[in-house]
C-alpha cells in the first residue's frame, strides 16, 4: 500500500469528479492536500480531510482561476507556505466545448488551452525547482483519451490534451535522471460533470431520454460500454506515486474500456 506521509500534494480541479477521487486517495495515503476548484468547496473539502483523518493530513483549498497565472502563481505560494512544498502535483482541472472549427469561437479556444494545457505548465515550472531540490516528486496529468486520438467538434479539447501528453514525455525526459517523474493519464468516458453535461446536450438534441443518451454515448467509443470510475483513476494516480512507478516515466496511460484499441 502506497504511503504518502509526510508529502504534501497540489490537485488542480479538485472539488468535484476524477480530481476530487485523487485528492481523497492521496489524503487516504497521507498526504497533506491543497485542494482546487469551485462548486462546493466546503462538502468537497470535508470529504477529503475524513479520507485523511487517520493520519492527520491537513486539507487546504485555493479557488485560483487557472486561467490567470498571477492566481496560479498566488496557488503555489499559498501551498508551499500552508503545506511546506509541493511533492504530488496533479494537474487534472480542464473545460470543454463542442464546435466545428470554422464556428469555434476564439475566445472558447483561448479559454480552453489556457486551462487545460498552459495552466499544467504554470505549475509544472512552479513547483519542479522544488522537487529537484529534495530530489523526489511525482507530476501526474490527467489528460485524456482525446490526448491520443481525435473526434469531431472538439479541436480545442484535443488540441489541448495532445499537446498535455506532449508535455508531460518532455518534463519526463528532462527529469529522467532524478526522482521525479512525469505521467500522463488518459481516461475515456468518465461519468462527471464535464460529460454529463454533453450528456444532456444529446438527450436534448436527439430527443432521448438522459439514460438513452448516456448509453448511446458510451456505446460509441468505449467497446465495454462501461463509464470509467473515478476511483479507479485515483488508484491509478497513486501507483504512478509509489516507489514501484519510480520508473515509469513519460506514459501516457490510456484507461478507456477499449477505446484506443480498436
Amino acid at each position: 500500500m502506497t504511503s504518502l506521509r509526510g508529502k504534501s500534494a497540489l490537485v488542480t480541479g479538485s472539488t468535484s469528479g476524477i480530481g476530487l477521487a485523487i485528492a481523497e486517495a492521496l489524503a487516504a495515503a497521507g498526504a497533506n492536500v491543497m485542494m482546487n476548484g469551485f462548486g462546493d468547496v466546503e462538502r468537497a473539502r470535508a470529504t477529503v480531510r475524513a479520507a485523511g483523518a487517520v493520519h492527520g493530513a491537513r486539507v487546504e483549498h485555493h479557488g485560483a482561476n487557472l486561467a490567470n497565472v498571477d492566481e496560479v502563481e498566488a496557488m503555489h505560494r499559498a501551498a508551499s507556505e500552508a503545506l511546506g512544498g509541493v511533492d504530488v502535483l496533479v494537474n487534472n482541472a480542464g473545460i470543454q466545448h463542442v464546435a466545428k472549427v470554422e464556428d469555434f469561437p476564439p475566445e472558447r479556444w483561448d479559454a480552453v488551452l489556457a486551462v487545460n494545457l498552459t495552466a499544467a505548465y504554470h505549475t509544472t515550472r512552479l513547483v519542479l525547482p522544488g522537487m529537484r531540490a529534495r530530489d523526489w516528486g511525482r507530476i501526474v496529468n490527467v489528460a485524456s483519451v482525446h490526448g491520443l486520438v481525435a473526434s469531431a467538434e472538439k479541436s480545442a479539447y484535443v488540441a489541448s490534451k495532445h499537446g498535455l501528453v506532449g508535455l508531460t514525455k518532455v518534463v519526463a525526459l528532462e527529469t529522467a535522471r532524478t526522482n521525479v517523474t512525469c505521467n500522463a493519464i488518459c481516461p475515456g468516458w468518465v461519468q462527471t460533470p464535464l460529460v454529463e453535461a454533453q450528456v444532456q446536450a444529446r438527450a436534448e438534441r436527439e430527443g432521448r431520454d438522459p439514460s438513452a443518451a448516456r448509453e448511446a454515448l458510451v456505446g460509441e467509443k468505449q467497446p465495454s460500454g462501461a463509464f470509467v470510475s473515478p476511483s479507479s483513476l485515483a488508484e491509478l494516480a497513486l501507483f504512478l506515486c509509489s516507489d514501484a512507478a519510480r520508473e515509469v516515466r513519460g506514459v501516457a496511460w490510456n484507461v478507456d474500456g477499449g477505446w484506443v484499441a480498436q
